[in-house]
């Protein structure tokens, strides 16, 4: 019985022969394997020369196109490039030399090469899953905030708008392979605002709702001191590195702590929406190309499913405001 040790290297692979004299470090690469004219002359046991004869013959009689397979890399401790051969050359060349290693070679490869390709599934099958089970607990937030609540139409549009400009960014992400709600790469810095003149804003917007009467007196009453909290979460750092290190990142977290927490009696969704407008124009991301980079319909929609959000989905709600601001919305 066939004995062999395989070690992943990244993508070289370490492969013994049975005897244990011969070792190669085999490259897998574009779904094949690849040997050097040296590797196979050492796993053949034939001369150099005999390996490259057979190869020539091999493309002169087109058994094989050379371009596919065949492929130059630059290697450490080589001053030019080193040609290397597909498995189909290595095996071609090893049926011409009437090599039992080569036969031997060629089970192992294809053994090694089916466990490479299962893996790669599984992991993508395995990605893709959890993709869709983001993706549905987005439709259950907005199943939940359109069950909870008498919309108005301009709500119930704005939803509509969020969810479907969700579920564009998850057919993007997917068709290029990646995690659906991985952070974006976002804006470096971001400000939050000092904490008097967070108030002091506070303070006028209640004005000017209570004169419309949109508000009462109850309106923008601080709990203790949540605000404070609010903001000292947004510029923490961690070892010296900022907790939220992208505008994208504090304007998501500063609209959902002011949301979720309840800093204040009354008016959290309107305050944090407004803390949140007011975090992006001072980072100047409020607009992209003269237009606003969410309208006040959508970000209604956005405050009230962050508000029927559940907790534990806190960074499904996060990520989501995050890649909408990245991509913007």
């Amino acid at each position: 019985m066939e004995t062999t040790q395989q070690t992943s290297l990244g993508e070289v692979f370490l492969y013994e022969t049975p005897d244990g004299k011969t070792a190669l470090d085999v490259r897998l690469e574009r779904d094949t394997v690849w040997l050097t004219q040296a590797q196979m002359a050492e796993l053949f046991g034939r001369e150099r020369s005999v390996v490259t004869k057979h190869i020539g013959k091999i493309f002169k009689e087109g058994e094989l196109e050379e371009k596919s397979n065949v492929q130059n890399l630059h290697i450490t401790k080589s001053d030019k490039p080193v040609c290397y051969y597909s498995l189909d050359v290595i095996i071609s060349v090893g049926y011409r030399v009437k090599s039992q290693l080569g036969t031997r070679f060629r089970i192992w490869a294809t053994q090694t090469l089916k466990e490479h390709l299962v893996h790669g599934y599984t992991l993508s099958q395995q990605r893709f899953e959890r993709n869709a089970h983001e993706l549905e607990a987005a439709l259950a937030l907005v199943r939940k905030a359109a069950a909870g609540e008498v919309l108005s139409t301009d709500q119930g549009r704005g939803l509509v708008d969020i969810i479907a400009r969700y579920t564009q960014t998850f057919l993007l992400l997917q068709r290029y392979d990646e995690g659906l709600l991985t952070e974006p790469k976002g804006a470096v810095g971001g400000i939050a605002p000092p904490l008097a003149e967070a108030r002091a804003a506070i303070v006028q917007l209640k004005r000017e709702l209570m004169a419309r009467r949109e508000a009462s007196d109850l309106f923008g009453r601080e709990r203790d001191d949540g605000l404070a909290a609010v903001l000292g979460n947004i510029d923490q750092t961690v070892l010296g590195e900022p907790a939220y290190p992208t505008i994208e990142s504090k304007a998501a977290h500063l609209l959902y702590f002011v949301i979720k927490n309840h800093p204040f009696t009354d008016g959290n969704k309107r305050i944090g929406s407004f803390l949140f407008v007011d975090f992006l124009h001072r980072n100047q991301r409020l607009f992209h190309n003269n237009e606003a980079v969410i309208n006040d319909v959508g970000l209604a929609a956005l405050a009230l499913l962050v508000a029927e959000s559940n907790p534990k989905q806190k960074d499904i709600m996060i990520r989501l405001i995050m890649n909408m601001l990245a991509g913007v919305v």
